[in-house]
């Protein structure tokens, strides 16, 4: 079995509305779960879950409010300056749009080798040799390096933004909507070389997507997130094959494939309820075609099935609802 290398434990954000001291948005509500070294964890959920305050709180680019991340035997938020600048070279991030996170003005060979002028000793030369062999290494000719991102496409953008993820070898990986940005072909792509550097270099991924397809093809564990909360999380095959809580069931069903009539695409009814102000009991209940009383006074526990995931649902966990 492969140890964790990431422990997330009961970790909370919450942002306080602005002119106000008692009122805040809990953005993530007392999430846990566990990521194994060399794993894939696909993170989804509606706009405004809180995927991306997870994984930006997890990276310490905000503080929590409370709870614990553990990553690589490190507890994160109790790093000091020096250990956490020393830690930041093993956790990278690709962001979204490739457009937007790579500086127009800066040619490929110094946005790819920033993080080795900060990290590394090395020297201009040895740094030089590095990006080349980086943008080979994504599929990219040496020469690019001496060029600037708007002579590339939005897939050879994103492969220079992998590229400089990876300069530092990092142990794990964020991958925010990695082909959102891109055309059909470019994902498919993509999708295969991030594929094929994970086992090269046996990373850890955490990817955050709202294409299931994605999310299918890469994971090993899917955790499903609704207003702050984790919902359901385990095995990929398990929950694509039988979902279970009403949500991640909802989320699935509205997924079209090329036999779907688009009259007969199945859509969440409602909207996602205030994080500010969020429904008592289940906080799905307001949107459940299967909510019961219960379910808007009491808030479910999160318990273990015997196939391993982790759910909160009062029609999974009580046997008389």
């Amino acid at each position: 079995m492969a140890e964790n290398i990431l422990e997330i434990k009961n970790l909370k954000k919450y942002f306080p509305v602005k002119g106000q001291n008692t009122e805040f948005v809990k953005a993530v509500d007392g999430v846990s779960l566990n990521i194994k070294r060399g794993e894939v964890l696909g993170l989804v959920g509606e706009s405004g879950c809180g995927k991306s305050t997870l994984v930006n709180t997890v990276l310490c680019l905000t503080q929590p409010t409370e709870g614990e991340v553990i990553f690589d035997g490190k507890n994160m938020f109790s790093l000091s300056k020096k250990e956490m600048r020393e830690t930041r070279k093993d956790i990278q991030i690709v962001f979204q749009d490739p457009f937007w996170s790579l500086n127009p003005r800066m040619i490929v060979k110094d946005i790819v080798a920033e993080p080795l002028s900060v990290q590394t000793k090395m020297n201009s030369s040895e740094i030089s040799k590095k990006v080349e062999e980086l943008l080979e290494m994504v599929g990219l000719p040496r020469e690019g390096a001496y060029k600037y991102p708007h002579e590339f496409s939005g897939g050879q953008r994103q492969r220079i933004a992998i590229a400089r993820a990876l300069s530092l070898m990092p142990k794990l990986v964020v991958l925010d909507e990695p082909t959102s940005s891109i055309d059909v072909v470019s994902q498919a792509q993509i999708l295969s070389l991030i594929n094929d550097l994970k086992e090269k270099f046996n990373l850890t991924y955490i990817v955050i997507s709202h294409d299931l397809g994605v999310v299918s093809y890469m994971s090993d564990k899917i955790a499903v997130m609704y207003l702050g909360k984790l919902v359901e999380y385990g095995e990929t095959d398990l929950i694509f094959n039988k979902p279970m809580h009403p949500y991640t069931e909802a989320l699935f069903a509205a997924i079209p494939d090329i036999d779907t009539d688009i009259d007969n695409i199945k859509t969440l009814e409602g909207n996602v309820p205030s994080s500010i102000n969020p429904p008592p009991g289940c906080k799905f209940h307001t949107r459940c075609q299967f909510a019961k009383e219960i379910c808007s006074r009491t808030e479910p526990e999160t318990v273990i099935l015997d196939d391993g995931r982790t759910i909160a649902c009062h029609k999974i966990n009580n046997t008389n609802f």
